[in-house]
């Protein structure tokens, strides 16, 4: 069985990303500043990269917890990750 950490680390938050070849997103046209999404590279038309101090700006603001799985159950490198309400 997996576990899944939160934190609300940046530097945290920005290794685990990058380890995965992943970067900072958004979701293109949605309201207040938007929804954020980590992209991995996979072809996503609805999605554009941000900064990250972008990024962090509206993580902070929205007041988000970042949800992340390290190993997949069979001991892979996992990419789960959720962004959830810090309360």
């Amino acid at each position: 069985m997996t576990t899944a950490n939160t934190t609300t680390d940046h530097a945290a938050i920005r290794k685990w990303v990058e380890a995965r070849k992943g970067h900072p997103s958004r979701v293109k046209g949605a309201k207040q500043g938007g929804i954020l999404r980590i992209d991995f590279g996979e072809p996503e038309e609805n999605l554009e990269e941000i900064s990250w101090d972008e990024f962090f700006a509206i993580f902070d603001e929205n007041e988000l917890a970042f949800l992340h799985q390290e190993k997949t159950e069979d001991g892979e490198r996992s990419r789960f990750n959720k962004f959830v309400s810090r309360n």
